[in-house]
């Protein structure tokens, strides 16, 4: 069975405001990864929706 402070801290862990792309931490990574599914900050979102490379 799975021990449900494991998850919690899991959850916690990608709750934990730093963007995957600069490595910075923003408010809106947190909102983003509800969103969309991706830790990214907004700079970082906006920088790959006009270069999607």
């Amino acid at each position: 069975m799975i021990d449900n402070n494991d998850v919690k801290e899991k959850d916690l862990k990608d709750l934990d405001d730093i963007c995957d792309e600069c490595k910075e931490e923003d408010e809106s990574v947190s909102q983003n990864l509800i969103l969309t599914g991706y830790k990214i900050c907004k700079s970082c979102r906006i920088s790959k929706t006009i270069f999607p490379i």
